[in-house]
């Protein structure tokens, strides 16, 4: 069977599909990263040599395994062998402390521990149990080439990765995704068999890299990796492998789209850039539409699955605002406090069911009943965490985050209208609203911002200029200066630290952030605004 009618069933693996390319396009480059080129006929044999060694360890089908470890085609070949083997990734981000990554990688149960250096030196005084491997040292540990794994049946339920979410305190929730969720990824994905070179800038170990990782290889494209994101350099590599396809997150876009030589490079070859994983302003969509060749697209879902909505901003571009409709087979709804659905138009919790949904949470089947929704019908739905509302079109247009709504006084303050505000003055670079307590008003809003380097105004102008263009309860209290917003690998605004900066419980490494590494005082706070 080839790839193409493989892609056409109900269901099939991606280890099958890596096989089927083999044998029809063994020549074709699978993997790109610096000057090593890995083919498709080679990754298959690395696969099999992999899944081979883990099996001859003692390594179970269903069993984790984990990879602690920066971009590298070392990574790639151990989560793919780790998939013919009928093992389950378990990516451990190498940003997180020793403590967290021990924990995740003993709540996995992982039978095989994956590292490179700075992994290695992360776990260097931790007893863990799983069997160690380097990833610069896999051709020693996998044994005679021609090795090859006993056959493994997959089923759709059976767990395919789990995705520890990316939490800033405790230990991550370990996201269980089913062979099922990944097929509906690949199978409906963009583009031409053998003919995409996906651009892939951000981690291997987030699921936003492996939402454009996986369909590549799937459809016999070229995945072109970088071990780490600049700007200048996600434009030469798209230029010298005539970059097809790319999933960025906003913040790429905006310093993409900013480097002065952005103009000078060849960007043609684009067929479609996608967007995911945090908010993308309005402004920066249509500045992309403007200069960037090949569709736009944003897309909106969660690594728990549920529901995903797609914006194809190309062909909607007075809808920039939203972040589109759902997609085709995915149900949407949105749902008060008590659990009941909205009416049309109105503002409610968002809950999504698609045939892309996690298994649950490893481990943990309190958070996954916490997670789960059912419609009257006893129909499972994933609940989102985020606050929108539909309008007349069935665009949804999210507000913000329902962990991140500020209610101050009884009013619903949504940070997502405060910040668009805050980043259109002259001075601002970057900014963040914040919710933090008020003995008056129960939660008051507060600001970050990353002042432009030529800027000349201090915090208070900016505070004064911004609560005269919104509504009382809409005020901030404060405003503070930083050197950067913090944020996670894939350029989520860590809110959860601006919040700890805001009440002064910030650790010092988040206090250094500030010029002067002080915690915000109350100097910054505007008479008449919120307190």
């Amino acid at each position: 069977m080839t790839a193409e009618q493989m892609l056409a069933e109900p269901f099939g693996t991606l280890s099958d599909l890596v096989a089927a390319h083999a044998r029809d396009r063994g020549h074709r480059a699978a993997l790109v990263m610096d000057d090593r080129s890995v083919t498709y006929a080679e990754l298959d044999r690395a696969m099999d040599r992999i899944a081979a060694a883990l099996q001859r360890d003692g390594g179970r089908p269903g069993q984790a395994v984990s990879i602690l470890s920066g971009t590298s085609i070392g990574y790639a070949l151990a989560f793919l062998g780790a998939l013919r083997a009928g093992q389950v990734p378990a990516p451990v981000a190498p940003s997180v402390t020793g403590d967290q990554a021990a924990a995740m990688v003993t709540d996995a149960g992982a039978s095989h521990l994956f590292l490179d250096a700075d992994g290695a030196g992360l776990l260097s005084d931790r007893p863990l149990s799983p069997i160690r491997v380097m990833l610069d040292a896999l051709d020693g540990w996998t044994g005679p080439a021609d090795a090859a794994p006993a056959p493994v049946a997959i089923g759709p339920d059976d767990p395919f990765n789990i995705i520890y979410s990316s939490g800033t305190t405790g230990t991550p929730k370990g996201i269980v995704q089913p062979h099922a969720m990944r097929w509906a990824h690949v199978a409906r994905a963009a583009g031409g068999i053998g003919t995409d070179v996906v651009l892939c800038s951000t981690p291997l170990y987030s699921n936003t890299t492996l939402v454009s990782f996986l369909p590549a290889l799937a459809r016999g494209g070229t995945a072109v990796l970088m071990r780490k994101f600049d700007a200048r350099r996600f434009l030469e590599l798209a230029e010298r492998h005539r970059a097809t396809h790319a999933m960025l997150v906003p913040v790429q876009y905006a310093r993409i789209l900013a480097d002065p030589e952005f103009d000078r490079f060849d960007l043609a070859s684009f067929v479609l850039k996608t967007c995911t994983s945090a908010p993308f302003p309005p402004a920066l969509k249509a500045d992309a539409l403007a200069r960037w060749p090949g569709r736009l697209v944003e897309f909106y879902g969660m690594t728990e699955g549920g529901g995903t909505c797609a914006l194809d901003a190309t062909a909607h571009p007075d809808k920039l605002h939203t972040v589109g409709p759902p997609l085709p087979g995915h149900d949407i709804r949105l749902i008060d406090e008590e659990g009941r659905e909205v009416a049309p138009g109105e503002v409610g919790e968002v809950v999504g069911r698609s045939p892309a949904m996690m298994t649950g949470y490893r481990n943990r089947a309190d958070a996954t009943a916490e997670a789960t929704w059912h419609d009257a019908d006893g129909r499972r739905f994933v609940r989102h965490g985020d606050v929108g509302r539909f309008d007349a079109d069935g665009f949804l247009i999210l507000m913000d985050r329902r962990k991140d709504l500020i209610i101050s006084g009884g009013f619903n303050v949504f940070p997502s209208d405060l910040e668009p505000i805050l980043a259109s003055h002259p001075a601002v670079l970057d900014g963040a609203v914040v919710g933090v307590p008020s003995d008056r008003w129960g939660e008051t809003p507060v600001g970050f911002y990353v002042p432009r380097a030529d800027a000349a105004e201090e915090a208070d102008a900016i505070l004064a200029w911004f609560n005269d263009r919104v509504g009382r309860t809409q005020r901030l209290s404060a405003l503070h200066p930083l050197t950067e917003l913090p944020r996670s690998a894939i350029g989520k605004v860590l809110k959860r630290e601006l919040r700890d900066l805001a009440t002064g419980a910030a650790a010092p490494s988040d206090a250094a952030r500030r010029p002067g590494g002080a915690a915000p005082s109350d100097a910054a706070r505007r008479p008449g605004g919120a307190a």
